[in-house]
């Protein structure tokens, strides 16, 4: 089994308290409203959004299952890992999230996620791939956060 690990960091002008709250404990329901050509629904198939649960997310071309390590209000920490669909294949076993909102000495956040994949064998994952999936994880919190900017009283 291979394993890759690497970090990314967001800045972001919107306290963690409101991104946390906005991106990751009420995100089975904005992101379907965000989103509606590309998220169809989220939906808890065991648990209700803490530790344990498993969250589905469909796409209109398919879906992903995550199970939720971790989830802290205080220290505004996620872990979970994508553990079926796409994303998942022959060459790779899991891929695990470490999400951490930090604040910022301006009031706003600094969001770090460490992602780590697991592949099958001596299997490599290729820049281009890599660079995919980091795009899409920031367009989702460019879009969470565009949202939280446009509507100041929302997740405070």
């Amino acid at each position: 089994m291979g394993v890759l690990t690497y970090t990314d960091e967001h800045i972001s002008t919107i306290p963690p308290s409101r991104i946390f709250k906005a991106s990751i404990l009420d995100s089975h329901i904005l992101m379907p409203k965000l989103l509606p050509d590309a998220i169809k629904s989220v939906e808890f198939i065991k648990g209700d959004g803490g530790a344990g649960s498993i969250k589905q997310i469909n796409f209109a071309g398919g879906f992903v299952k995550h199970e939720i390590d971790e989830v802290n209000e205080k220290t505004f920490t996620y872990k979970y890992s994508l553990i079926e669909g796409m994303g998942i294949s022959d060459k790779i076993e899991k891929v695990s999230y470490d999400i951490k909102f930090e604040g910022s000495s301006d009031n706003g956040t600094i969001a770090k996620m460490t992602t780590t994949i697991y592949t099958h064998g001596d299997f490599e994952l290729k820049e281009e791939e890599l660079n995919a999936g980091k795009e899409k994880v920031l367009g989702l919190y460019k879009v969470v956060e565009a949202y939280l900017l446009k509507n100041p009283d929302a997740y405070v």
